[in-house]
């Protein structure tokens, strides 16, 4: 039996003001309304903003979702409304409409019905209400004829409408002539900078063409909001490898689920055109997470202490990160859901994930130069990879076989029968796969081997994949381009080594040659960060 003389109520008028304090701000308050008409099953919503003569200012929000009735109604505006029945919606603790909106305003006054036959209900929190009684009362007020139309032409037959009032925190600063040309263009930016917000919050949902999420259509002051995805997928490069993209997590309750990550480099500005550029955006602060909660993106930029702060070296580089709703208390997800915390062994875990791309990223920007003299095709390997194919009794592992569906591939070494994941087919001649530059490796090493299947055959060949983008290949290769045999040694060699690897390694061995591969290619990085990259003299045959 509860002892009346423990109960001890918050103070009304202190706690609602003071909830006004919880960290929103304008767009990620109104991203929470939003969040609400999705969740309400909503494919139109409509934001609206509107300021009269003496600068009042007034928001409203329309969707053509579920609707509630009068006794929904009363829930939803309860602080700390009950849990919804979709755990999977975008809603989270039952407090976003009310702490979002009084963020903003001093009274929201929310209006709804279910279907065309029954009639609006209308309720009301009013802040200046709250102190004058020190009650948490709400107020319900009489639809007037004029709410009436103004609901029937933004919502229809049935939704929601919230509409913001005494909005004193919508503007960052008084105006001398309220209601005047300032205040107005002032008004009409914060609708804009909404846009852009919203074009990235909800892309998934805006983009019709992007299946992962349903459509829905989003306008404010009656222009539709299109999608930005960040990663420009038309121009990006996707650069994790698949066994890395699920990432699962066990709770504290034993349950095990996954997140899914991918990380995408874009292309250098110079790479672009102004248009395309516009699209990418691509800036320091632009780098790092894209954090997608239930598809809906709830932290954009910055690398969450998994890596230092940003900096301009890796601006290219962009991570989709994805999680549903079973996760949030893995993530420590705010009421906000703007915020968003990373376990330590979690961080420690992207680090080593990401680490190697995170290092291209950084020497593809440090070197802009560099793909421009690697990227030219200017070395010419078809000499090694001809004497190689020519070569008999050359000491390499022996193909076995090759699984398409699996991109697995078992081969007969000195260690015995081993298998190798990944393997990719080669459609080119069986005489040129040995010798392989790539526009780099995810490693950041200089070489690693590899075998390809050739053409439509399941026809093993020992490889080579040699890095572009190292300072080996920049700096030596591209000096030596004009001199065969200079080019042909140094492929003999790293097909040597490459070779000798798949010969002798296995499961037990495979992460010593890793660590050697790197070592020998971190070395000849620091030997070579004194040599300056070929100028025109030194491609063109200049001493």
């Amino acid at each position: 039996m509860t002892d009346p003389s423990l109960v001890n109520n918050p103070d009304a008028d202190r706690l609602i003001h003071g909830l006004r304090d919880t960290g929103y701000n304008f767009n990620t308050a109104a991203a929470d309304i939003i969040d609400n008409s999705i969740a309400a099953g909503a494919n139109r919503i409509d934001a609206l903003f509107d300021m009269d003569t003496e600068g009042r200012k007034i928001v409203t929000f329309a969707d053509n979702g579920h609707g509630m009735d009068a006794e929904q109604l009363h829930a939803a505006m309860r602080y700390g409304a009950p849990v919804r029945n979709n755990l999977a919606s975008l809603g989270k603790f039952g407090l976003g409409l009310k702490t979002a909106s009084s963020s903003v305003c001093r009274r929201y006054t929310v209006y709804s019905r279910r279907s065309v036959d029954q009639p609006i209900a209308k309720l009301a929190w009013d802040l200046d209400h709250v102190t004058e009684v020190n009650q948490w009362e709400m107020l319900r007020e009489p639809v007037t004829d004029e709410e009436e139309e103004r609901f029937e032409d933004l919502v229809g037959e049935r939704g929601t409408m919230v509409v913001w009032q005494k909005c004193d925190r919508i503007l960052d600063r008084e105006y001398s002539a309220p209601g005047g040309t300032h205040e107005m263009n002032a008004l009409k930016r914060k609708a804009a900078s909404l846009s852009r917000h919203c074009a990235l919050v909800y892309y998934r949902f805006l983009d019709g063409t992007d299946r992962r999420e349903r459509d829905i259509r989003l306008t404010i002051d009656g222009e539709e909001v299109l999608a930005w995805n960040p990663f420009y997928l038309e121009k990006s490069e996707q650069v994790l490898d698949e066994k890395h993209q699920r990432i699962p997590l066990e709770l504290s309750n034993g349950e095990v689920h996954e997140a899914t990550m991918r990380a995408y480099i874009l292309p250098r500005a110079k790479e672009l055109s102004k248009e395309e550029q516009g699209i990418a955006r691509i800036a320091n602060h632009a780098q790092g997470f894209y954090i997608h909660r239930e598809g809906r993106v709830i932290h954009s930029g910055g690398w969450l202490g998994v890596f230092g702060g940003v900096e301009p070296h890796t601006s290219l580089l962009r991570i989709e990160f994805d999680f549903g709703h079973e996760l949030d208390d893995a993530f420590r997800v705010d009421v906000k859901k703007s915020r968003i915390l990373f376990d330590p062994a979690l961080e420690d875990l992207l680090k080593e994930i990401l680490q190697p791309i995170y290092r291209e990223a950084n020497n593809r920007y440090r070197n802009k130069a560099r793909q421009d003299i690697s990227g030219g095709g200017g070395v010419d390997h078809s000499a090694s990879n001809t004497n190689i194919d020519n070569t008999s009794g050359r000491k390499e592992p022996r193909g076995e076989s090759y699984d398409e569906k699996t991109g697995e591939a078992t081969i007969q070494n000195r260690k015995g029968r081993v298998v190798l994941h990944n393997v990719e087919k080669s459609d080119v001649d069986p005489g040129s796969v040995y010798i392989q530059p790539v526009e780099f490796l995810p490693s950041g090493d200089l070489y690693e081997p590899a075998m390809y299947p050739v053409g439509g055959s399941d026809v093993l060949r020992t490889g080579v994949r040699i890095n572009r983008s190292h300072d080996f290949y920049t700096k030596i290769y591209m000096r030596a381009q004009d001199n065969g045999y200079s080019i042909e040694g140094m492929d003999y060699l790293l097909w040597a080594l490459a070779a000798a690897e798949l010969d002798n390694t296995n499961k037990d061995l495979e992460p010593l040659f890793e660590d050697i591969r790197e070592e020998v290619s971190t070395n000849l990085k620091r030997l070579l960060r004194v040599l300056p990259l070929p100028d025109e003299e030194d491609l063109n045959g200049g001493e």
